[in-house]
């Protein structure tokens, strides 16, 4: 029986029965991997094993990834779009669980004692990325019946008007644009190639910790939630800068790149390839419970044997960026995004190279081509990389200095699908 769930299911009754000590008692136990006593009672029954990997060492994962559901309200002036993309609030209430959770959080702060993992760079304030003469970095923001986001916008002076194309940077939690934009360098890659680059912003208002809501339902589907308004934000700068599909990407890290799975899977005509760091795939997790499980490695919790994808749509070209030592989302969370995106057909083909970064770490690239042999798939591991963004600079969080670039190889990656 996996020990983690009947843990979480405990402290699931015990928040139900308004005792938020010993439940928040229960998880500090729970991911200090300390013993609680009587672990079975009293708990919801379990009607089956589930299955779940071993590892060598065990995973931690950061506390405050837990959600707070953000207050259902109709943004006033909200815009309606032509093109109706990215307009209609959809949601349904959540499930029991994310409600008592929310409850005890909003009522007593419960979850906020919990202890966190340390990474370095979480709590320091990092600086506005430098903008080179001709350049702008601009405040805007986006509303629609969904909800209300602001974000900023990179507009390089080597674009002369008309830029080459657009990428949409989903940060991940405890994050916000300006420190996204300074730990990837993206700006800085962006402009030598012309591109626009868009950082929505999600804000503890939204979520707790700023993450996006990766697993919740009501934001994973098309014309709803989050991914209506991100969705909102791409189309309505496509139609500012005369941009198309092959023009278009979207990337993030950790709840940003699960974030930006689903945007591929929700919005397919928008994006012509997505860049996924340290991130989850698609309908990995449905509540709370069963996202701590899957970036933890418990995988077979929700999903087991999932198939590569097969969509009358165009299909989303997707390049993977994965730490090896990852100890926040588990490495497999990057196997199973993988196996989801290789390119269907007999003919298909994988290569793998193996070298060392600048910095001395190892890593390993698998490249896939499809019956045409064209790449559609690219997978990075990188040999003792953290839960941090490949290559990235140490002024911004969640950085790893000494691993092969991750912001140099999306945008070369994505230019091959048909950016101009």
């Amino acid at each position: 029986m996996n020990n983690f769930l009947i843990a979480m299911r405990r402290a699931t009754s015990l928040t139900r029965a308004s005792n938020l000590v010993e439940a928040t008692r229960v998880i500090q136990a729970l991911l200090a991997r300390r013993p609680t006593a009587d672990p079975r009672a009293p708990t919801e029954p379990v009607t089956a094993d589930t299955p779940h990997t071993r590892h060598s060492k065990p995973f931690q994962i950061d506390p405050d990834a837990e959600v707070i559901e953000p207050r259902e309200e109709q943004v006033p002036g909200s815009r309606e779009r032509p093109d109706d993309v990215g307009c209609h609030r959809l949601r349904k209430p959540l499930g029991e669980t994310l409600r008592i959770l929310r409850e005890g959080r909003a009522g007593s702060g419960a979850f906020s004692s919990m202890p966190s993992l340390g990474l370095p760079g979480l709590a320091r304030h990092s600086p506005s990325p430098a903008v080179p003469s001709g350049a702008q970095f601009l405040a805007r923001s986006y509303s629609c019946a969904a909800g209300t986001r602001g974000y900023k916008l990179y507009i390089p002076a080597s674009a002369r008007g008309e830029p080459r194309g657009l990428i949409v940077m989903l940060h991940g939690c405890k994050q916000n644009p300006e420190d996204f934009a300074t730990g990837t360098g993206m700006n800085a890659v962006a402009e030598t190639h012309g591109l626009l680059v868009a950082y929505p912003h999600q804000t503890a208002t939204d979520n707790a910790s700023s993450c996006w809501n990766w697993f919740r339902p009501a934001d994973q589907k098309r014309d709803a939630g989050e991914p209506s308004i991100i969705a909102g934000i791409t189309a309505e700068l496509m139609a500012e800068f005369d941009l198309d599909r092959p023009r278009v990407f979207v990337a993030g890290l950790s709840a940003g790149g699960a974030m930006a799975a689903v945007m591929s899977e929700t919005y397919p005509e928008l994006y012509s390839a997505v860049g996924i760091h340290s991130g989850l795939a698609y309908g990995a997790a449905n509540d709370v419970m069963s996202a701590f499980s899957v970036m933890r490695g418990d995988a077979g919790v929700v999903l087991s044997h999932p198939q590569p994808r097969q969509r009358s749509t165009p299909g989303v070209r997707t390049i993977v960026f994965q730490g090896g030592a990852d100890r926040t989302v588990h490495p497999s969370n990057a196997e199973r995004i993988v196996s989801m995106a290789i390119p269907p057909g007999p003919h298909a083909t994988t290569q793998t190279e193996t070298d060392r970064s600048a910095g001395n770490r190892p890593y390993t690239r698998k490249i896939f081509r499809n019956a045409e042999g064209r790449p559609t798939l690219e997978y990075w591991l990188v040999e003792g990389g953290g839960h941090a963004w490949s290559g990235g600079d140490a002024r911004g969080s969640y950085t790893d200095q000494r691993g092969p670039c991750a912001t140099d190889e999306m945008v070369r990656f994505f230019l091959e699908s048909g950016g101009r």
